[in-house]
């Protein structure tokens, strides 16, 4: 450089403390310190809700502009009991995002402290962060599992309650459930955002149920609502039929008895029973479950016949059909003869008749033939009317004679025989 009045001077900057201190090769050493460090603090949004997040921005410079360059990181502590956050330093600015819970302890007293490095000094500031008193809306949701369901069967609801944009956290308090079956609400804590309750529904009356699960809101966090719906199926049920006595004899009472069975509750409503002999069907109400009703089968053909019992369900159960099959045996008769006149003489002509009928349980007018025979004449084969038949038989030698008349049966009614003696005096 040249000299002026004796003395050379030119211009330099250290930019880093490392080696200071310099050696000047002329007359002098320079030693070179650190930068003062200038920051700032600031935050986004500010004022914010409980709950809602918060970005914090802490800016770094070296004082004189250009001394140096911050790195390291910056500490923040949000003044409200948290751990704090550590950050690194980049391009001269840190940044943390912190939510605050509550209300409570705003405005908020939020430092921020630089570590500094080689070149730059260590740096904290201070600024206040307020947190309105204004709670964070919420979002509630509701759903049921299973669904659907049947009457009687545990259904279990769930509501879940979130904070909404621009909010953040886990809201606390209570849910009311509503099952629109026009039963009591229940009231549920929540927990980690959930409340939870079980609930069954009595009667499908009134499928789908609208579901209300309402948040009560707290200190933090609005009320909100949400709905949902269950729907109740018919329950399944079984239908078993049964026949008293099995078999039966023709003309005797039978009692059919129908069983109507689900998983939960009692079935109501009425049971329609045929009895597959042609004729008309006969309906009985249900109770506790259980319908019965009575049938006569007058004759055998067609046996075993074919029983139905068709439950025709109600607002809760299922309809559904059993069946079973019914034995008609023939009837047990009794085969009376009478002779008329008895005691007769040689030269009086003597009816016979023969009076056939039903041996209880079975009833009814038996038909078909009776053989007519006494001894010593040809037998006679007559058909039953009304459950008689008659002969004439003349003339009767004197003396005791057998008669006997044999039913020879039909399809309803067994065969059967009687006998009686004809005296004849003269």
């Amino acid at each position: 450089m040249p000299l002026t009045g004796g003395t050379a001077t030119t211009p330099h900057t250290w930019t880093t403390t490392a080696g200071s201190p310099y050696t000047v090769t002329g007359t002098d050493t320079q030693t070179v310190g650190p930068a003062t460090a200038a920051m700032t603090l600031f935050s986004s949004p500010d004022p914010s809700t409980a709950g809602q997040n918060v970005t914090f921005t802490a800016r770094i410079s070296a004082v004189p502009a250009g001394a140096g360059a911050p790195t390291g990181t910056v500490t923040f502590d949000f003044g409200d009991g948290s751990a704090p956050d550590t950050a690194p330093v980049l391009g001269g600015v840190a940044t943390a995002d912190h939510a605050y819970a509550t209300t409570a302890g705003s405005p908020y007293q939020v430092t921020a402290s630089y570590s500094g490095n080689t070149d730059v000094t260590t740096a904290t500031v201070t600024a206040p962060h307020a947190v309105t008193a204004s709670a964070a809306t919420t979002s509630t949701t509701v759903t049921s599992s299973p669904d659907p369901t049947v009457t009687g069967q545990p259904t279990t609801l769930t509501a879940t309650v979130t904070s909404t944009a621009p909010g953040d956290g886990t809201p606390t308090g209570t849910v009311n459930f509503a099952f629109g079956d026009g039963t009591s609400s229940t009231t549920a804590t929540l927990s980690g955002g959930v409340a939870t309750t079980t609930h069954t529904w009595p009667t499908r009356t009134g499928t789908p149920f609208p579901l209300t699960a309402t948040y009560n809101g707290d200190t933090n966090f609005t009320a909100s609502t949400g709905t949902d719906t269950q729907t109740l199926n018919q329950v399944p049920t079984t239908t078993t039929v049964t026949s008293t006595p099995d078999p039966s004899a023709s003309g005797q009472s039978v009692t059919l008895r129908a069983t109507v069975s689900s998983p939960s509750g009692s079935p109501t409503g009425t049971v329609t029973f045929t009895f597959g002999d042609g004729t008309n069907s006969a309906t009985a109400p249900v109770s506790g479950g259980i319908a019965t009703i009575t049938h006569t089968y007058s004759g055998t053909t067609g046996s075993p016949f074919t029983l139905s019992a068709a439950y025709a369900g109600d607002a809760s159960f299922a309809a559904s059909t059993g069946t079973v099959t019914h034995t008609v045996n023939r009837a047990t008769t009794s085969t009376v003869v009478v002779c008329t006149p008895n005691p007769s003489t040689s030269g009086d002509p003597v009816t016979v008749t023969a009076t056939v009928s039903a041996v209880a349980p079975g009833t009814g007018t038996p038909t078909g033939t009776v053989t007519l025979a006494l001894t010593g004449r040809t037998p006679q084969t007559l058909s039953l009317v009304n459950g008689h038949a008659s002969a004439q038989f003349n003339p009767l030698p004197k003396g005791t004679h057998l008669v006997t008349g044999n039913y020879n049966g039909d399809v309803s009614f067994a065969p059967s025989s009687g006998s009686t003696t004809q005296t004849v005096t003269n």
